[in-house]
């Protein structure tokens, strides 16, 4: 089985776009969703500085737009449903993977990211709030320790990362007395993402989601609010798109349970798994706590040829298994 991913926040890192001008088309499509973003995502992908893109209002639309435009240079010709058993994305990476899966124009989704990303930007404005990387320590102790600095477990990832979210007060309790076996990594992030301290981004985005036209998606697409499958509806097998954009717009205040998208990736037996750029994060992930999974990470033009190669091997065994059941 194949799992398609798309990277959160973070994930960028400055010119990350420049080797992908060169390919054709690729130029025409950032301009396109630079047109839906409001915002010139050319110029961040390719010359501003750390410091710009890891701007809230920036970093978002400029992650969703490159994810979406490699999946599409992935994919080639394949249609997502003929090739791909499931797709995920991580917090923001959700909107590319929503698109992935057919619930949004690619257009739509990086209007809506942009959307997102600014009121995120004016709710983290709001008062001093910020995010630390609690890696290793046992989970019940790391969860254990967080609570008692009145923190909030933002991102559960797997593999020994649990990110802690809060004021900055409580961070600085957590970094002075971390758990045992553990270490704790600030992060260079705008405020406390995926918290209740994000309320009025949810409260100003959800007019937003509800006045846009989702499809039902084609694809099998996990949810990080509990790692599973949108649930079939009638004439629907793989979820509504309207409840996909209820959940994302709720999942600007809830936790991000990477670990259980993981865990659902493995009980439906994904056996390889691409992810897009800018990507690095997830199949780190990956490697640590889905070992018997192949990784490819399309990190530059260059990791094409290898992934094109795996969705070319997916589509003739699905091809294959349809000529043997007609």
């Amino acid at each position: 089985m194949l799992a398609l991913v798309c990277p959160g926040q973070g994930s960028q890192s400055p010119g990350f776009l420049s080797p992908w001008l060169d390919l054709p088309g690729v130029q025409d499509q950032l301009e396109a969703l630079s047109e839906a973003a409001g915002i010139d995502l050319v110029k961040h992908g390719t010359v501003s500085d750390a410091a710009t893109i890891k701007d809230t209002a920036v970093a978002q639309p400029l992650i969703v737009a490159a994810s979406l435009v490699t999946a599409r240079l992935v994919l080639q010709d394949h249609a997502p449903a003929q090739v791909l058993d499931v797709t995920a994305g991580h917090s923001v990476g959700e909107f590319a993977a929503a698109a992935v899966a057919g619930v949004l124009q690619d257009g739509d989704a990086v209007a809506l990211v942009t959307r997102r990303a600014s009121a995120m930007a004016d709710a983290a404005a709001l008062e001093p709030t910020g995010m630390s990387a609690v890696v290793g320590g046992e989970t019940a102790e790391v969860l254990e320790a967080i609570g008692v600095a009145k923190l909030h477990a933002a991102n559960v990832n797997g593999a020994g990362q649990i990110v802690a979210a809060g004021d900055l007060e409580g961070l600085a309790r957590l970094a002075n007395d971390p758990p045992p076996r553990a270490r704790v990594v600030p992060l260079e992030v705008a405020g406390a993402f995926h918290t209740p301290y994000m309320a009025g981004a949810r409260d100003v985005f959800g007019p937003h989601a509800r006045g846009a036209t989702p499809a039902d998606p084609v694809v099998r697409l996990l949810s990080d609010a509990d790692g599973k499958p949108y649930p079939a509806r009638d004439g629907a097998p793989h979820g509504r798109g309207r409840e996909v954009l209820d959940r994302l717009t709720e999942q600007i205040v809830a936790p991000v349970r990477w670990d259980l998208c993981q865990a659902t990736m493995a009980e439906i037996g994904v056996r390889t798994m691409i992810e897009v750029a800018p990507a690095g994060v997830l199949t780190g992930l990956a490697r640590r706590s889905l070992r018997e999974v192949r990784t490819v990470a399309v990190k530059t033009p260059d990791d094409l040829a290898l992934a094109r190669e795996v969705v070319a091997e997916h589509a003739h065994a699905a091809t294959s298994s349809a000529g043997d059941l007609a």
